[in-house]
């Protein structure tokens, strides 16, 4: 396993943060800012198991990781040592995944979300000794676990770079256009929402970072201290179509006079506070955590970016398999694949040249969902939607 030295001239975590009483910020995808927020409710803008060889494969991803101290810096600072729990970690849709790439063993995959390798298990086990694997991820402490899990594992080259940048790797490693397959499984991983000291999640206290690289950019913690209230409101219903985000975003502000919003259990308790329990499977502060998180890593933005790299890099006939786990992943992906395989839509008198007018995808069956077994063995999975698309054509100019 080689682990590549990518150096980076953008941060990929960036974003324009409005300070107190300036005006919301437009976001990527279509922000709403504070129109169409009229106060109080509002309504959203949109409303098996695993073969032995594998699982065994996929056990051992889980395993030596477990109780691996894995250095990292702190959110807020100190150096510290956090412990990766690995024991509930599975990764969603392998069966599927490995049917949609059409695995050639000697062919070039891209796992674009390594997470902890239970895709990258998968994949290798059905490549053979010219196949080769590249993993992107962007979490330093992911990329600290493959090296625990794939020491030694010569096919496989993990890249410590967000997937946005995956073309500019592809392009220097000339396999632009000769890759066969390029899987996207997007969101958190279980290690990330179970470690307290990430602050992802509103189940356990914790710092309240939510940084799928901890020393990149602006903590949530940071955002919402500095943050209009304007801002709040925006990001709370365009991201997270959280009906309620004024009264969130009112209920911060006041909040923040005081004391700072510095934990998960702060900032949940606030929310469940001004938020009514409608359902009573769903914490209130679902939505408000799911916005932040977006907002923070820039998620949606990165998708955006690194999908026109993903075709391009494609060979004639290579697969691009994407699960998505929330409405607005899922809408994006749906959107640029269907216009992708239209092919580019130019007005009249622009000079375009021929390949830019033809489909550059087909859309391969219909989305996938996990199997009721599934679902039953790893509730996290039940969100999870799977895409296929294939590339047409020879010509990457």
């Amino acid at each position: 396993m080689r682990t590549q030295n990518f150096p980076t001239n953008s941060d990929p975590c960036r974003f324009n943060t409005e300070r107190r009483g300036a005006k919301p910020t437009t976001l990527a995808g279509g922000a709403r800012g504070d129109g169409g927020v009229t106060g109080g409710a509002v309504r959203p803008s949109c409303a098996e198991f695993v073969p032995g060889a594998r699982l065994e494969r996929i056990g051992l991803v889980q395993r030596t990781t477990r109780q691996a101290g894995i250095p990292c810096r702190d959110p807020f600072g100190a150096e510290a040592v956090l412990t990766v729990n690995e024991s509930t970690h599975l990764p969603v849709l392998v069966d599927e995944v490995v049917d949609a790439l059409r695995l050639r063993p000697g062919g070039v995959y891209v796992d674009a979300t390594y997470g902890r390798g239970g895709h990258c298990a998968a994949i290798l086990d059905h490549l053979g000794r010219e196949g080769r694997l590249l993993a992107f991820d962007r979490d330093p402490q992911a990329v600290a676990a493959a090296r625990i899990t794939f020491a030694g594992e010569a096919r496989l080259s993990v890249v410590p770079a967000p997937f946005s940048l995956m073309g500019q790797y592809l392009d220097k490693e000339g396999l632009t256009g000769r890759v066969n397959g390029i899987v996207f499984d997007l969101g958190v991983s279980s290690p990330q929402l179970e470690d307290h000291d990430r602050g992802f999640s509103f189940q356990h206290d914790g710092p309240l970072d939510m940084r799928m690289d901890p020393v990149t950019g602006i903590s949530a913690a940071q955002w919402l201290d500095t943050a209009a209230e304007a801002e709040i409101v925006s990001v709370l219903f365009t991201l997270g179509e959280e009906r309620y985000a004024r009264r969130i975003a009112r209920a911060i502000v006041r909040e923040r006079v005081g004391q700072r919003i510095e934990t998960t259990r702060q900032l949940a308790q606030l929310v469940a506070r001004v938020v009514p329990t409608r359902e009573r499977t769903k914490h209130p502060a679902t939505r408000t955590f799911l916005a932040i998180r977006l907002l923070v890593n820039q998620e949606l933005q990165e998708l955006q970016a690194a999908l026109p790299q993903a075709v391009q890099a494609l060979a004639p006939e290579g697969r691009l398999v994407v699960i998505s786990f929330h409405s607005l992943e899922d809408r994006l992906v749906k959107r640029f694949v269907r216009a992708q395989a239209r092919g580019d839509d130019f007005p009249p008198g622009v000079p375009v040249r021929a390949h830019e007018l033809r489909p550059q995808l087909k859309l391969i069956g219909k989305p996938l969902r996990p199997a009721g077994a599934e679902v039953q063995r790893n509730p996290r999975a039940r969100s999870a939607i799977l895409r296929v698309a294939e590339r047409i054509g020879g010509d990457h100019a």
